[in-house]
């Protein structure tokens, strides 16, 4: 039986949202709209497991969450984008004039020297708007956790964008 209407016009309302989520995690418009599409294909076929009671959106990023670590754990192996590659792609396409092209491109590479389990945590918060506890539903972690992902991700993008190493971060160590 196929999804009922409401749940289908809820879906269609969240997909900007869910795209551009996508688009933080690969860095890639193609395997964005991969993994958008799995997504939604993934919420479609298990329409059931929905709760009414829960956001779509919340229930949608969890999905593409999860189908973007099955990338990962299948292709073994994370794609990062050359900060070159990036700027000769911003350089081709052009640019707005009101729009720091410099800026976004050393955004997106300090973005991308992130580790995902910061990237994430640190993308939903801060462009996607989920609370810390949406966040922690999403990525299936403690609030705890996400809460220091997200600090330890915004001190490292501060000294990355103000030209710092990823390096000059503090060792975490094993206290036993």
């Amino acid at each position: 039986m196929d999804a009922p209407p409401a749940f289908r016009r809820q879906l269609l309302d969240a997909i900007p949202r869910l795209r551009r989520y996508a688009r933080s995690l690969s860095f890639d418009a193609a395997r964005a709209d991969d993994l958008t599409q799995q997504a939604l294909e993934r919420a479609l076929t298990h329409w059931r497991q929905f709760d009414p009671r829960r956001e779509m959106v919340v229930w949608l990023l969890s999905i593409a969450h999860n189908a973007h670590l099955d990338t990962l754990r299948r292709d073994a192996r994370l794609v990062v984008t050359d900060p070159d590659e990036v700027q000769r792609a911003q350089d081709a396409a052009g640019g707005l004039p009101a729009i720091d092209v410099g800026l976004r491109i050393d955004l997106r590479s300090a973005l991308a020297r992130l580790s995902p389990a910061q990237r994430e945590p640190l993308l939903l918060v801060c462009v996607e708007q989920l609370s810390y506890a949406e966040v922690a539903e999403v990525m299936g972690i403690p609030v705890g956790t996400v809460m220091s992902r997200v600090c330890r991700a915004r001190a490292l993008l501060r000294r990355l964008l103000e030209g710092g190493s990823a390096a000059a971060a503090p060792a975490l160590r094993r206290v036993v």
